[in-house]
């Protein structure tokens, strides 16, 4: 079971201040898990991580700044970067975005040693391509490895559907080998939400090759995957020797997909489905290196930031369209109680009258809705009981 988040953002500060604990021949992997606003990055982490400490909402944007979650396994650590989605400058004045939000996922990149690309499957307008921005972060960095994750699978009715994005997203190309379309699925629409694809197939300990998932077992790729190398995967290079020609950045406008990935994987974020899969494949790609935090780090955000974040989360949620993003929040208490629960007030400052009404909603539902589904949330993270105030005040 992960660490809970400390309460105290003095005990937080020393943790994320003291010396690693690392074992002797530790290993470590920092992953940016990139995509267009929306894909899920942040469902993701927080099932990787065991536990909620970034923000999810359907609303784009619910991600505001880049923030780092630790998993620490036996003598390997995983970093993740949960960076905001991909966005341009004119949607980033629409939604009252900071500058930081177009910086910071390129900013990730730089430090990562792998990047995970998420592709919400269950957009039937952007499924079949990469976007724009994503290319572009892509082609930036050609030399960290990259991994296509297709997310939502649960919510595809026709899984065949699968295959044809997975072709359009790679170039028809995954680690340097084409991939070949096999017919030996069969459509059947009664079939429960779980995508019949195991392209993640062997466990690791089945891998002959470290990291090599997709394609490994040749029975399971044609039974279950319906996706296969031409020929077998020789190990987890980037492929690009034998693979396409390198795409530059003015090749972006040009392309759909990525033919430099290195696996694909399927799952579905929310209810948890094939993430352990992704997440014992990442533990294997961790190479030798120091880790950068102490074993009872889990976050390096501040109790208060993930308490903002998951409060903001639920405004997102329960408030229409660019209502949420004029939200102020001032924090007005944090102690502990007699009893040991955290004792949390926080003012939501609204720009007018009109939107106060929306949030406190007829008869105080809306904001007591959003104030014990945002504790309920944050016992999860803290372990601890939590009474949660919220006031709503317009801006003077």
């Amino acid at each position: 079971h992960p660490p809970p988040v400390t309460t105290d953002k003095e005990e937080q500060k020393r943790l994320l201040e003291n010396r690693p604990d690392q074992p002797p021949h530790a290993k470590v992997l920092r992953i940016a898990i990139i995509g267009a606003p929306n894909a899920g990055k942040s469902t993701l982490s927080n099932q990787l991580l065991g536990r909620k400490v970034f923000p999810v909402s359907r609303k784009v944007h619910t991600t505001r700044c880049k923030a780092r979650g630790v998993i620490t396994h036996q003598d390997t650590q995983l970093i993740i970067l949960d960076t905001p989605g991909l966005t341009n400058h004119l949607k980033a004045k629409r939604h009252n975005l900071d500058e930081a939000m177009l910086t910071d996922p390129w900013d990730s990149m730089k430090h990562a040693d792998l990047v995970l690309v998420l592709v919400d499957v269950s957009d039937h307008w952007t499924r079949n391509s990469l976007s724009k921005e994503v290319l572009k972060c892509l082609s930036q960095f050609p030399h960290i490895p990259s991994v296509l994750v297709l997310n939502k699978v649960d919510m595809l009715k026709k899984k065949f559907l699968l295959l044809e994005i997975a072709t359009d997203l790679t170039e028809g190309v995954v680690n340097g080998k084409k991939l070949e379309v096999k017919s030996t699925l069969k459509e059947d629409s009664s079939s429960s939400a779980k995508s019949p694809f195991h392209i993640t197939g062997a466990s690791p300990s089945e891998s002959k090759v470290p990291g090599s998932p997709l394609g490994q077992e040749k029975n399971q790729a044609q039974e279950g995957s319906g996706l296969d190398k031409s020929s077998d995967v020789g190990g987890a290079g980037t492929g690009e020797a034998q693979g396409p020609k390198h795409h530059g950045p003015e090749d972006v406008k040009y392309i759909k997909g990525w033919p430099h990935f290195q696996e694909i994987f399927m799952l579905a974020a929310l209810r948890g489905e094939e993430v352990d899969t992704l997440k014992r494949y990442l533990l294997m790609q961790a190479k030798p290196g120091p880790w950068e935090f102490h074993s009872d780090v889990l976050t390096s955000q501040s109790p208060q930031e993930i308490c903002d974040n998951i409060i903001r989360e639920k405004i997102l949620e329960y408030l229409p369209l660019e209502v949420p993003y004029g939200v102020t929040q001032v924090m007005e208490m944090w102690e502990e109680g007699e009893c040991g629960e955290l004792l949390i007030t926080q003012s939501l400052l609204v720009p007018r009258e009109s939107h106060k009404r929306m949030l406190i909603g007829r008869g105080g539902k809306v904001i007591s809705r959003i104030a014990r589904e945002a504790g309920q949330d944050l016992m999860n993270t803290f372990l601890c009981d939590v009474r949660l105030k919220l006031k709503v005040e317009v801006k003077s």
